[in-house]
């Protein structure tokens, strides 16, 4: 681990400062008593400019940055978020998430004990994941050059075989399976950022996607394509799963999941739950005939535990994506231009 700028304590000690930015004694004391007790391994431990990693296989190989605000929602933080956003990434892509690289940019004066509490969650998400923290780095910069804390993760995993197809591949009549209740995740961010008082308060769905992924490829019925609906939620999944295999994506309304909670700040906002980014719910396409098989598998699992069909692959249309509503009208659905909630991962 690279050791970077010096992370010192104030004269109270409470307190991270740049009094002490030489990357000298102090940066060391960071990585040794912070880091090394939470993340310690035969690759880390060295504490060396990189770890040297061996795989029997093809390796996967993503990387994400997160800045997330306020570091801490109802349902998960900055650091969970950091950990299960890059694993998820390996795990749709048809890997098993195995090595991850950490780097924290801080900002002066954040608390200790609030980096204490995201490496606390940090070290949680790994075990969960049954991921280790190989290398990484610290940098401190000045008031008002970050926001409190942003973090850059990026993962190594093994590629299963066959692993996830190019959405190019996709082909008329597939099936569209949505993992669980979707926008929970930026309903939650919402809701904790602008301190809205709903009743119930949405709960952000970040959580790790790899099990049922993984029982999909040891039941043989992996799907053709699968990602996890991030920014730009289940709608940005569908507009390029749509341009990438030159179909149309059709999709039913009334069998989309949403939770009571997103309901109600979407139609109070105005907002559409199919734009709301999700952190631990995914689409996946697959041919009609393994849909009973995958839904089996989906739901033998917590995170997965709501899978429904929500739609089909159709021949190419006058409009990429299109939504049925409750009376059969056909309404395209429009691709995210923008977020309608920056800073939500």
């Amino acid at each position: 681990m690279s050791l970077g700028c010096a992370i010192p304590r104030d004269s109270d000690g409470e307190r991270i400062t740049l009094a002490y930015g030489e990357g000298g004694r102090l940066s060391r004391r960071l990585v040794r008593e912070r880091l090394l007790p939470r993340f310690s391994n035969a690759f880390l431990s060295v504490l060396g400019d990189a770890a040297h990693l061996s795989s029997s296989t093809a390796i996967a190989f993503s990387t994400d940055g997160y800045t997330v605000t306020p570091l801490f929602f109802p349902g998960g933080d900055i650091g969970k978020l950091a950990v299960f956003g890059t694993v998820n990434d390996l795990a749709v892509s048809g890997a098993i998430p195995r090595w991850l690289s950490l780097s924290l940019i801080i900002e002066e004066g954040l608390p200790w004990s609030v980096l204490d509490r995201v490496l606390d969650s940090i070290q949680s998400a790994t075990l969960q994941a049954n991921v280790s923290i190989v290398t990484g780095d610290t940098k401190v910069v000045p008031r008002g050059a970050a926001d409190q804390l942003f973090i850059t993760t990026s993962g190594v995993g093994d590629v299963l075989d066959p692993a996830t197809a190019d959405p190019g591949l996709l082909q008329i009549d597939d099936m569209l399976i949505v993992s669980g209740p979707i926008g929970q995740h930026g309903a939650a961010i919402l809701c904790a950022r602008e301190q809205l008082d709903f009743d119930p308060c949405p709960v952000s769905d970040c959580d790790l996607v790899t099990p049922p992924l993984l029982e999909l490829h040891r039941t043989a019925s992996f799907p053709r394509v699968v990602r996890d609906a991030t920014r730009g939620g289940v709608a940005a999944v569908l507009h390029e799963w749509a341009a990438a295999s030159q179909l149309t994506c059709v999709i039913d309304e009334a069998a989309v999941p949403v939770g009571p909670a997103v309901r109600s700040i979407t139609e109070l906002l105005g907002l559409d739950p199919l734009h709301l980014a999700n952190e631990g719910t995914f689409v996946l396409a697959t041919p009609r005939a393994f849909v009973e098989a995958t839904l089996k598998t989906l739901h033998q699992f917590d995170v997965s535990r709501g899978a429904v069909v929500i739609g089909r692959m159709t021949r190419q249309r006058s409009t990429p994506v299109i939504v049925v509503r409750g009376i059969g009208q056909e309404v395209p659905l429009d691709e995210p231009s923008g977020s309608p909630l920056p800073r939500i991962c």
